[in-house]
């Protein structure tokens, strides 16, 4: 089972709900919302989970910013009924500075279950997204990775605070979501 959360809020009624966690405004007029980004790459993934038979769901289906606590709870549920679960967090990563770049991949601190995870989608995103400089696998406490009883990744797909990988992020989900689901299908063998 494969537990796909696409972090932060999506559009309601036309408007974005969570505070920060966009682009800036790029010359061209484009804007990227992070939420956005998330539930699209989520979605994708979702399909081709889906066209492959791999059991799947996504976390938030609302468009509203679901709390940490609420988001940790539904997937120690699904976890507690399915002990093959995996978390995988969609995220875009940001900076004040433009020049901060690339993609990262982050578990709970220690020696985990998540590691392999980790390093499996961390060598498939790796080989698709040659035009994002690697960051590495990173140890962090994100609530969600740390508070949750079944192996997690969170996945920071690149900077949408860098011009330049902002447009990746926007143009090319198909590939980043494609990326992911190498690392998947790995998981699964």
């Amino acid at each position: 089972m494969i537990i796909l959360d696409n972090g932060h809020s999506g559009l309601v009624d036309g408007v974005y709900l969570t505070a920060g966690k966009r682009s800036p405004i790029w010359a061209n007029g484009s804007q990227l919302f992070e939420g956005v980004f998330n539930r699209e790459i989520t979605s994708r993934l979702k399909n081709l989970c889906d066209n492959n038979n791999i059991n799947n769901t996504i976390l938030v289906p609302e468009n509203e910013d679901i709390s940490l606590s609420e988001r940790v709870k539904r997937v120690n549920k699904i976890y507690s009924k399915n002990k093959e679960a995996i978390l995988i967090s969609i995220h875009a990563n940001g900076f004040t500075k433009e020049s901060a770049n690339g993609f990262e991949i982050f578990t709970s601190k220690g020696k985990t279950k998540s590691d392999k995870i980790a390093k499996i989608i961390h060598s498939e995103y790796l080989k698709e997204m040659i035009e994002f400089k690697d960051r590495g696998i990173k140890e962090a406490n994100f609530y969600i990775i740390k508070k949750t009883y079944c192996p997690a990744v969170l996945i920071e797909c690149a900077f949408m605070t860098n011009e330049r990988e902002c447009n990746v992020l926007m143009t090319e989900q198909d590939r980043i979501a494609q990326a992911i689901f190498n690392g998947i299908l790995k998981l699964n063998k």
